[in-house]
Formats: structure tokens, C-alpha cells, sequence
């Protein structure tokens, strides 16, 4: 009887050390996946230029040779790494939240895509574990379809963030990047687009279900130029893991956020989340809280090689209609009540 309880106590013990384990190591996964995101591109270009006034500047000069040399390459498909999409720590990063992928639909690996995800919260996490990397296995989900998550063309300048971005599949959201892959890469490509951008992640708020969509037509076009299909993709609780303050329209604050969108791409936010070492204080760190991303039906899109505004209009209502019809209909079975309502701007 006392062999019985000490073994039992043993494994209680055991499992209780492998639970804080793994909760330690969601944290890490998903701490450096946001010092990635705010300052891994900035903090390379700095240490180059340092290194190239040390003794090691032939390190630096041999990067940056190649770099001039790589330079187009963000631009024809990037550089994936099925090895890096599949690390053990995007996992974790998974679990933490956690985050789930949803198909409603099979993909026709004859076809291309546009995906159009929403909404963008501050950082997108849940575009980027679903489609960046396999943690929940978009590959066999969608199998012979390639997921390009297209994002800010800036970050293919700084150097070594490129070369991660690339290696999980993500490309710059820019005409002649998503052009090459649509028309010079085969078929069974997805290019994933938030379409909201930065404009959305100024009014992301926990509770709040609104998407910038009315006046973003531009991918629209290119679906129609390349006869690509457009598929709407929702993620509930993308706007719960951050709190961030709000600038009422007109502000000082809201002022400087539209200059920062308008000259560099990006708008600052003031957000934050939950504490490195506790839930209950103020930090950097996302909110565990579930992210459920819901690929839709594709609309079949034809190939127009000039599309009238009429025709990109048409399609771009067809589009929305089919957002909205998405997020009625999984609202509820991922916590919304039935009465609430996605917001079109």
C-alpha cells in the first residue's frame, strides 16, 4: 500500500513538473515570435553595421554580397523551408492560445487562391501559425496547396528577417510578388492577404467583430487578372489577445497613427498584453486566449486581363456577402452570441 502511494505521488509530481514544462515553453515559443515581430529587423541591421567595424567585417561584407545577389528573390516566391514550418516550437506557439484551422471546403489543386483573411489584430497571429508554419497542419488539410502569407514588403530590406520570413513561406504584399506567384509558379498556390492592414489593426478591441473592407478592392482585381479564386477566411478571437487604446477619430493620436500608415506602412499601436512572469500584470505577451480561424467556400473567379470597376465591384460584393455569411454561421459555435453582428467598414 505505501509502494502504491509513493508511485502514484511520483506521478502526480511527474505531470505536474511536465505541465509548467510545457506552459514555460508556450511562453518562450510565443515570446520570441512577438520580439521577432517588434524588433528582430531592426536589431540585425544593427549588429551588421557593427560587425562590419570589428575584426569580423568580412562576415558582414559576405552577407551583404549576397544579399545585393538575393535581393528579387522575396519577390519570385520566396525561399520556404518545410524544416523550419514544421519546428517543434510552433507547437507550443499553437498551444498557448490555443489556435485552430477550420475547413469548410476542399481546394482544387488545378486552381489558385487568394485568401483574404480577417480581421488583422495587432499582430496576426493566427494568419501566421495556420499558414506560416504546420503546427496545424494546413498541409494535410489543404493538401497540394501552398500557403504564401503575404506581409509588408519593408521587411524583405532588413537583413536575416527576410531570410526567416522566406523560409515559412511568407512573401511581400506587393504587386509583382504576388503577379510571379499567381502566373510563373504553377498551380495550388494561396496567397494569404489581410486585407484590413494597418487601418484595421487601429480599431482591433477585445469584443469588438469589425473588418476595413468596404474600400479594399485591389485584391479583388488581381483575382480577377490572374482568375484566381477568392476565399473568405475569419479568425474568432484574433481581436481578444491584445487590449489596445483606442484614438477617436480626429485625435492627436489617431493623427500621428495615419501619418506612420500613410509614409510607412504600418500604423503604431498602443496595446499590450499579459506579463512574462504573470497573467494578471501589464506586458508584451498575447492573452491565452482561443484563436479559431475558419477558411470559407472559394468564389470561383474568372480570368479578366483588364476587369472594369463594374466587374471588380460585382465580385467585391459577392465577396463580402460571403464573409458575412461565414462569420453568421460558425458565430456561435465559437462564443459569439447569436445576435452579434460583423461590422463593414
Amino acid at each position: 500500500g505505501t509502494g502504491s502511494n509513493i508511485l502514484s505521488a511520483l506521478q502526480d509530481l511527474f505531470w505536474l513538473l511536465k505541465s509548467k514544462v510545457e506552459k514555460q515553453l508556450q511562453i518562450i515559443s510565443v515570446l520570441q515570435w512577438v520580439l521577432t515581430f517588434l524588433v528582430m529587423g531592426i536589431a540585425c541591421t544593427l549588429i551588421l553595421m557593427y560587425i562590419l567595424c570589428t575584426d569580423c567585417w568580412a562576415i558582414a561584407a559576405l552577407y551583404l554580397a549576397w544579399l545585393v545577389f538575393d535581393w528579387n528573390t522575396p519577390k519570385k516566391g520566396g525561399r520556404r523551408s518545410q524544416w523550419v514550418r514544421n519546428w517543434a516550437i510552433w507547437r507550443y506557439f499553437r498551444d498557448y492560445f490555443p489556435i485552430r484551422l477550420v475547413k469548410t471546403h476542399n481546394l482544387l489543386t488545378t486552381r489558385n487562391y487568394i485568401f483574404g483573411y480577417h480581421p488583422h489584430g495587432i499582430m496576426g497571429l493566427g494568419a501566421f501559425c495556420n499558414f506560416s508554419t504546420e503546427a496545424t497542419g494546413v498541409s494535410q488539410k489543404f493538401p497540394g496547396i501552398r500557403p504564401y502569407l503575404a506581409t509588408l514588403a519593408g521587411n524583405f530590406r532588413m537583413p536575416i528577417l527576410r531570410d526567416y520570413l522566406m523560409s515559412g513561406g511568407i512573401c511581400p504584399v506587393n504587386r509583382d510578388s504576388i503577379d510571379y506567384i499567381l502566373s510563373k509558379n504553377g498551380n495550388g498556390n494561396a496567397i494569404i492577404i489581410v486585407v484590413g492592414g494597418a487601418a484595421e489593426s487601429l480599431n482591433c478591441t477585445p469584443g469588438k467583430n469589425s473588418v476595413t473592407l468596404k474600400n479594399r478592392k485591389g485584391f479583388v482585381k488581381l483575382a480577377l487578372r490572374h482568375g484566381a479564386d477568392l476565399v473568405p477566411v475569419y479568425s474568432f478571437g484574433e481581436n481578444e489577445v491584445y487590449k489596445q487604446v483606442i484614438f477617436e477619430e480626429g485625435s492627436w493620436g489617431r493623427w500621428v497613427q495615419k501619418k506612420f500608415q500613410k509614409h510607412i506602412g504600418f500604423a503604431p499601436c498602443l496595446f499590450h498584453g499579459r506579463g512574462l512572469f504573470s497573467s494578471t500584470t501589464w506586458g508584451l505577451l498575447p492573452y491565452s486566449k482561443p484563436i479559431t480561424t475558419v477558411v470559407g467556400e472559394p468564389i470561383t473567379i474568372p480570368k479578366i486581363d483588364n476587369p472594369s470597376q463594374k466587374e471588380v465591384d460585382f465580385y467585391h460584393s459577392i465577396y463580402v456577402d460571403s464573409l458575412i455569411k461565414l462569420f453568421d454561421k460558425y458565430k456561435s459555435k465559437f462564443g459569439l452570441p447569436e445576435a452579434e453582428v460583423l461590422e463593414v467598414n
